[in-house]
């Protein structure tokens, strides 16, 4: 190969690789700026959905306060006497329920400790029974006169005792049966259970219960 040759052959090639290059270059280019596109558009959508969040909200304050406004000039003496006789009625139902809620949720620990530590649980069980019971027959009884939120609060708290109450009876009798495999593993899920509704899901609800019926009495009262 002469030397003409061999320079037109480097000049043909380093032209196509000034070009591979600058077309690299470009494309660098275009992703970048798509890029900063798409993240420009994303902040101002996110801004103008801030923006009308914020804009309905304010217009149902608005609202809520004109309307909170309009009922209290409307109200007169005698409605304000009826407010009060039911706030009473009220306050009377949860002063009743309260303490038979927490007696069940007291004496199905003491149930549930007794099962797992082996110990005699014949009077317990049945004190654990008759507390569910009571709790069931005073919140039927004031239902008529308990804001929604706690009738439905109580509701789920017997529901949810009286279902750790099955398992742990359901545990104790697993243990009379032979000691397999099978029994274990079935032992094992029961007790798992009623640690779950008695420890998580019924303590969480009667704390939320204490803080409902607390917002409904002593912030009104």
């Amino acid at each position: 190969m002469d030397t003409d040759q061999l320079l037109s052959l480097i000049a043909n090639d380093g032209a196509a690789f000034a070009l591979s290059v600058a077309a690299t270059i470009v494309a660098i280019l275009t992703l970048a700026y798509v890029a900063n596109d798409k993240r420009r558009q994303d902040f101002l959508d996110k801004q103008l959905k801030q923006r009308t969040e914020t804009l309905w909200r304010d217009m149902d304050e608005l609202r809520i306060s004109q309307f909170n406004s309009s009922d209290l000039s409307s109200q007169g003496p005698g409605n304000r006497e009826s407010d009060a006789d039911q706030f009473a009625t009220e306050k009377a139902a949860y002063e009743t329920i309260w303490p038979l809620v927490w007696q069940l949720h007291d004496r199905l620990g003491m149930f549930l400790r007794a099962v797992e530590s082996g110990e005699t649980v014949g009077e317990l069980r049945l004190e654990a029974r008759n507390a569910a019971l009571e709790a069931r027959s005073a919140l039927n009884r004031n239902r008529p006169f308990c804001h929604g939120d706690v009738d439905e609060l109580v509701t789920k708290i017997i529901d949810t005792d009286i279902k750790a109450h099955l398992a742990a009876c359901q545990y104790m009798d697993l243990l009379k049966e032979s000691a397999t495999s099978n029994t274990t593993h079935d032992r094992n899920i029961q007790r798992e259970k009623f640690h779950m509704l008695y420890d998580g899901e019924a303590r969480e609800m009667i704390n939320q219960l204490v803080t409902t019926i607390r917002e409904r009495t002593l912030r009104k009262g």
